[in-house]
């Protein structure tokens, strides 16, 4: 794609709005841009989501695992006491 000028290189007169180089190919990238945008805007939101969703799964397999030790500590504290 050449570039978009506001003058032509020989005569030095401006364009007129039909001799606008590539105004097709400019609405086409633009579209495409906007498409992109759009993509990575649902992906942006639905990896937060999931982001969201494993730090609370994190945060609830920590809450068992402190549970789970808290009950082994207790038992290991009552065999103990069973030894003496």
């Amino acid at each position: 794609m050449r570039p978009l000028q506001a003058e032509r290189q020989d005569q030095r007169e401006p364009l007129t709005p039909m001799e606008t180089p590539d105004i097709k190919a400019l609405e086409h990238l633009v579209d495409e841009l906007v498409t992109k945008c759009k993509r990575l805007t649902d992906e942006n939101k639905a990896l937060r989501n999931q982001h969201s969703h494993l730090i609370a799964e994190r945060a609830a397999l920590i809450e068992k695992t402190e549970h789970a030790r808290s009950r082994v500590e207790a038992m290991i504290a009552r065999l103990k006491s069973m030894e003496v």
